[in-house]
């Protein structure tokens, strides 16, 4: 089923938020003991309400609910500044204001109560954005807009408020897939650690775009050494990641279930593929496609999620060649996890289960990158997106 069709379709989910019990499964040095989570939902046909915030213990990784913000619509994937003090929504509609495209919410981060309280919202010039990230100076936020087929930057006020776009980017091409690569689809937008370099993964054109990026102005620049670097027919290249060390980086293709490893040159600016990897058992013959992609804080696992297969797969990094081994693969507790996260000491994975309304906390062994579960989760309505700052 086409991804922008199932709002329409998915489950109804209660609102309420049962907690189970918990088991005492990290290191007594889990860093920050309690941090905030921030949840991104589909309002649209489900009982979501907006936002939701939970009190994260890391120590045991047991959630507990705190606020909600509501009357945001669709608020699918979330972004958080370095500051940790503004937040910012994608709105996944297709229309806005009379305009064929979404929007982007800004929001101001209360460091005393986690509250979100509403700034202002702006057209992402494109329909149906579904990825959002932030320059690395904070002046600027780039958009992946799915529907839409481009990637939008809309320049962010001192006050944390967003004004209209000052770029946008029109991609184009097809893929194999009738049904999923009709037309150029926006998936993702990414900085490489120096934040120079966009990445912008194009599902529908199995492309992933290199654009030159200007901190000062917004403008996006095609990348002349490489303008982008086309994926396998059919791979439907969806989250971008990059290695701490600035060496490699990979892809998660939603369409074949599978990884790619790049080696990266952020001097010359180019991808070469090094490896191409399923994310799925070898006996597996059902249907799966593939959501998010990450990497613990060290660099020394990759972990990717299987809708379908319904996993988190885990792969051991190779720190001299980039290359990629399986370590396992652990159910989620829960059908199509669409996005996870990891806390910042590498204790605590966190999975959203779209389709079955929960999050359920694992435990990590830093160690050998396995996952262990907690016994705990919480209930969110068709949850998309996790984002994790410090409590005060």
């Amino acid at each position: 089923m086409n991804r922008r069709r199932f709002l329409k379709h998915v489950a109804l989910a209660t609102a309420a938020y049962p907690l189970v019990g918990h088991i005492e499964a990290f290191p007594a040095d889990a860093g920050q003991k309690r941090q905030l989570l921030y949840t991104g939902t589909y309002t649209t046909g489900t009982d979501s309400e907006g936002i939701y915030i939970h009190y994260l213990d890391t120590r045991t990784g047991e959630l507990s609910p705190h606020k909600i913000t509501k009357g945001v619509t669709d608020p699918s994937f979330l972004a958080i500044n370095h500051k940790s003090n503004l937040l910012f929504a994608v709105n996944e509609t297709l229309e806005y204001e009379g305009l064929k495209s979404g929007a982007v919410s800004a929001f101001l981060i209360d460091k005393k109560t986690g509250e979100l309280n509403f700034l202002n919202r702006q057209p992402s010039s494109g329909g149906a954005p579904c990825h959002i990230s932030i320059s690395r100076n904070g002046r600027f936020v780039l958009v992946a807009n799915y529907v839409g087929g481009n990637i939008s930057v809309l320049p962010v006020e001192n006050n944390g408020k967003l004004r209209t776009a000052v770029e946008v980017k029109q991609h184009e091409g097809t893929g194999p897939n009738k049904e999923r690569q009709e037309a150029s689809h926006a998936h993702s937008v990414d900085f490489d650690i120096r934040g120079r370099v966009v990445t912008a993964c194009d599902l529908g054109a199995d492309k992933i775009f290199l654009y030159s990026f200007d901190d000062r102005s917004g403008k996006l620049l095609p990348n002349s050494a490489q303008p982008f670097f086309r994926t396998k027919p059919g791979a439907g290249p969806r989250h971008f990641a990059f290695h701490p060390n600035g060496k490699f980086a990979f892809v998660i293709n939603e369409l074949d279930s599978s990884i790619t490893v790049f080696n990266y040159d952020g001097i010359r600016r180019r991808l070469d593929e090094i490896q191409s990897i399923t994310t799925l058992p070898a006996n597996w013959s059902g249907e799966n496609t593939c959501a998010e992609l990450s990497l613990s804080p060290e660099g020394n696992f990759l972990y990717g999620s299987n809708r379908g297969h319904d996993s988190i797969v885990s792969y051991n990094i190779d720190q001299s060649t980039g290359k990629l081994s399986l370590v396992e693969h652990m159910p989620t507790q829960g059908r199509t996890p669409r996005h996870f996260i990891i806390d910042p000491t590498g204790s605590v994975l966190l999975v959203a289960n779209q389709k079955s309304d929960s999050i359920v906390s694992f435990a990590i062994d830093r160690e050998t990158g396995r996952l262990h579960s907690t016994g705990n989760k919480c209930t969110v309505p068709a949850p998309v997106c996790l984002r994790l700052i410090p409590t005060a």
